[in-house]
């Protein structure tokens, strides 16, 4: 299984495409697609939208795990990234890759065992899973990479797999 984590945003999107085969995880990429600030915020979203769409026909995904939006006190901001990742779900539909959700309890119970693990530890065991000698920068591509991980395990279990039908 081949899935690509998404942490969105609009100012940083964090990707990573992780491979699941035999229980064991295999990082094939990860970055982040990066806007600026000064950037009118219709071709931010385009170029969320092409970068996102052009790592996506790289690979033969399986799935896209993305994490589910939960809204803070900046109602600004959190409908500025519902935006951006209304464009990254399209991504994904466009080219028939289903996109599964996930919150952020679900990833640190996922990656660590534990749902209120503090983000340094989540980091730390996705590098250990991933095997890779530091932890992925920047953050968000290490959020990515995490989503990734919690996804294939969520779609490896007899559960997530009564889940998908």
């Amino acid at each position: 299984m081949i899935v690509l984590g998404i942490d969105p945003g609009y100012a940083i999107v964090g990707c990573g495409v992780v491979e699941y085969k035999d229980n064991k995880f295999r990082m094939l990429e990860y970055g982040a697609v990066l806007t600026d600030a000064g950037t009118p915020f219709n071709e931010r979203l385009e170029k969320i939208y092409d970068d996102v769409n052009a790592l996506i026909s790289k690979y033969p995904l399986d799935a896209v795990a993305m994490e589910k939006l939960f809204f803070n006190t900046n109602q600004k901001t959190a409908i500025d990234v519902a935006q951006a990742r209304g464009v990254l779900v399209l991504a994904a539909c466009k080219n028939n890759i289903p996109v599964f959700e996930y919150t952020p309890l679900q990833v640190k119970q996922s990656v660590v065992g534990y749902g209120r693990a503090e983000k340094k530890q989540v980091q730390e065991m996705t590098r250990i899973l991933l095997n890779l000698e530091k932890i992925p920068k920047p953050d968000d591509a290490a959020d990515a990479l995490a989503m990734a991980i919690c996804h294939c395990h969520s779609a490896g279990s007899r559960l997530g797999a009564l889940k998908r039908g």
